[in-house]
């Protein structure tokens, strides 16, 4: 595979991965939407504030599904004069802003349940509830396996801390599942000990995910184990004397990798620049990640 095919390759993998991140995304619009009606209406008919929360806590993922669509968008556009190494950021500022959604559910779920302990509210609003609120833990557990399942085959960063919302929702209806049960031995403060657990995790979830969109601002170098088989790969090029200046950064999906290396000064111009290349397609076939690799070539001169 030559140079060319690789670059149109890597288009054809962009717009394949676009496609995938709108179509789970919409299928997550579909399950908010429909769960968050349901969930608000029996929540009025059996008055149980708890389901209405929940049904509520739906309806905000489709903020933060509206923020993987236009992010995505935004991202996948190609380099220009103003972006010269893509849009990939516009990626990591749409993690941080649902990681930041994360943790606004995640306090204010927490703090419900504080106040309602606080007040020594007890809540038995009947078995409908459990039965509502455990579809909604199946529905949602099924979209976030399915959701992170694209996120890490398509290495979005974006795409898997909306997974984690969806994930979020399903622990927040698992929560009224809880409760509800609780209730129905007598307990009448399982959803609130459940609820200030919910909360507790997602905001954790929200950190990791704020975490490791940080690292990537922050020009954090790749995973070492792909550093590791970018050197492999050096040390097994004979024409290479030595090599030097490895850096490596992520941007949104895509890697960027620069390198210097020291080869015989008698090498030709020509010989050299199809050298570089044939050892950028190895780094490229063999991490199958979109990539981009600069080396820079010297002359190495024996001492």
């Amino acid at each position: 595979m030559n140079k060319d095919s690789i670059k149109k390759t890597r288009k054809i993998n962009f717009s394949v991965q676009k496609k995938q991140i709108e179509k789970i995304t919409n299928l997550g619009i579909t399950a908010n939407i429909f769960l968050g009606f349901i969930k608000i209406i029996s929540g009025f008919f059996v008055h149980s504030v708890a389901l209405i929360a929940d049904g509520v806590h739906s309806f905000s993922d489709l903020f933060t599904d509206l923020v993987v669509i236009v992010t995505n968008k935004a991202a996948k556009k190609p380099p220009d004069l103003s972006h010269p190494y893509g849009h990939g950021r516009f990626e990591t500022f749409g993690a941080i802003l649902i990681a930041i959604a994360l943790i606004v559910v995640g306090i204010g779920v927490a703090w419900s349940a504080i106040l309602s302990l606080y007040k020594h509210e007890q809540i038995f609003p009947g078995t409908s509830v459990i039965y509502i609120a455990g579809i909604s833990v199946v529905v949602k557990e099924i979209l976030f396996r399915i959701t992170r399942n694209v996120a890490a085959k398509v290495h979005s960063t974006l795409l898997y801390a909306n997974a984690w919302h969806h994930r979020s929702d399903a622990l927040s209806s698992f929560a009224v599942v809880f409760g509800s049960g609780a209730n129905l031995l007598g307990f009448g403060y399982g959803d609130q000990i459940a609820g200030l657990i919910v909360g507790l995790m997602v905001m954790a979830v929200a950190g990791k995910i704020i975490l490791e969109a940080l690292k990537e601002l922050s020009e954090h170098s790749l995973d070492q184990e792909i550093i590791n088989i970018i050197k492999q790969i050096l040390e097994y090029q004979e024409e290479i004397c030595q090599w030097h200046k490895l850096r490596t950064r992520k941007i949104g999906d895509e890697l960027f990798v620069d390198v210097h290396i020291l080869v015989d000064p008698e090498l030709t111009v020509h010989k050299s620049h199809k050298f570089t290349e044939e050892i950028e397609q190895k780094i490229e076939e063999r991490i199958e990640r979109p990539i981009n690799v600069l080396i820079h070539v010297e002359p190495y001169y024996s001492i």
